[in-house]
C-alpha cells in the first residue's frame, strides 16, 4: 500500500480503538449503577418484609 493510503487507515484504526475503549468504561459504569439500584431495591424489600411468609 502506498503511504497516502496507509496513514489515514492507521489514524482511523487509532480513533476507533479509542472510542471502543471509552465505550467499555461507559458500559461498565452503567452496569455498576444498575447493580447498586438493584441492591437498594433488595434492601428496601427486606426492610418492608414483616416476617410473615404469606405476605406478597
Amino acid at each position: 500500500m502506498s503511504r497516502k493510503i496507509t496513514s489515514p487507515l492507521v489514524a482511523m484504526a487509532a480513533i476507533i480503538g479509542a472510542i471502543s475503549l471509552g465505550a467499555c468504561n461507559t458500559v461498565e459504569g452503567v452496569g455498576e449503577d444498575v447493580q447498586q439500584a438493584g441492591e437498594a431495591v433488595d434492601e428496601a424489600a427486606e426492610d418492608a418484609n414483616d416476617g410473615n411468609p404469606n405476605t406478597p
